[in-house]
């Protein structure tokens, strides 16, 4: 049987298809009942890979539809989309072009598949989003009390700073209770809070974010989370190797324990020491440091193994 591929641009009223090379092409409504429809459909077609452009969550049911049905699902950036459409000369944008894009995305770059996509992960995943924009605004309201006078106002302001402080805390209640309830997530989380910096609330968001810890290489963790440092060189011209792309949800989380980390870590202190003494500055080093800690922490998981200094 030849192999097929798929492509779903997907917006908040309708799905469109593509299946390539066959080239049949169809436009579904997003609905519940028309993505399960859809599913088993394609499931007779056996395609090799269905990939699916990340729209600002409107993607979620169907990809999560899709894996529950066994098949191969590859959720994909849309710049990167963008970036090979303008890279094959398809500058138009339609629904229907661009799922014919997506298809020849997943024929020619083949993504990585997405495993084990379920609704629990989802769920969780929304769950630490929606707390990192509660930070945002409790951040925002504090960095408003200091420039405002009325009383009426201030008054305001605590009573929201408080609101979501609470709002907070209950998010952070849920996380652990759903990690310590599923005994997967619960060792995991074990694991890494052996690691010194690293505390509860950043375990859960390197659970939910970077489900992918443990089971990849060194290299390839590094550049998922993007502190990998990448090569800008081209014919005589030498530019400085830089970070780029990846997780910076993962990496914000990551921030804080990698600044403790240099401080109680004997492992990650002596590694900073090492790279500051050789006039690295303060940030390069920290991105390293923050690496580093990455790769010790994909270790563990891998070969389930709490934090040992002779790592």
């Amino acid at each position: 049987m030849e192999q097929c591929f798929v492509g779903i641009d997907i917006s908040k009223d309708s799905l469109d298809v593509h299946i390539l090379p066959q080239g049949r092409q169809y436009k579904i409504a997003n609905t519940i009942a028309r993505i399960k429809h859809l599913a088993k459909k394609l499931k007779r077609e056996k395609p090799e890979l269905i990939v699916i452009e990340a729209t600002g969550g409107y993607e979620i049911t169907a990809a999560i539809t899709m894996a529950e049905e066994k098949l191969p699902v590859a959720l994909v950036n849309p710049r990167q989309i963008r970036d090979y459409a303008r890279a094959i000369g398809r500058l138009a944008k339609t629904d229907s072009i661009d799922a014919y894009v997506i298809a020849r995305f997943a024929q020619d770059v083949r993504p990585e598949i997405r495993e084990n996509l379920t609704i629990a992960h989802l769920h969780l995943k929304e769950l630490v989003a929606r707390r990192e924009q509660l930070i945002e605004m409790r951040s925002s309201e504090k960095n408003r009390l200091p420039r405002v006078h009325s009383p009426q106002v201030i008054e305001t302001i605590k009573l929201l700073i408080q609101m979501l402080d609470q709002q907070i805390k209950q998010i952070d209640e849920q996380l652990n209770d759903t990690i310590r309830k599923n005994p997967t997530w619960s060792q995991k989380a074990e694991l890494l809070v052996s690691i010194p910096g690293i505390g509860k609330k950043t375990a859960s968001t390197l659970i939910v974010m970077l489900p992918e810890l443990g089971s990849l290489n060194r290299q390839e963790i590094a550049a998922l989370v993007g502190v990998a440092p990448m090569n800008r060189d081209s014919g005589a011209l030498r530019g400085k190797r830089s970070i780029t792309g990846g997780r910076a949800l993962v990496r914000k989380a990551l921030h804080m324990p990698t600044l403790v980390a240099t401080k109680r870590n004997i492992i990650i202190s002596n590694f900073y020491s090492r790279l500051t003494s050789n006039a690295k500055k303060h940030k390069v080093a920290i991105i390293a440091c923050m690496r580093k800690l990455v790769t010790i922490m994909n270790c563990m998981l891998k070969n389930n193994q709490v934090f040992r200094p002779e790592f």
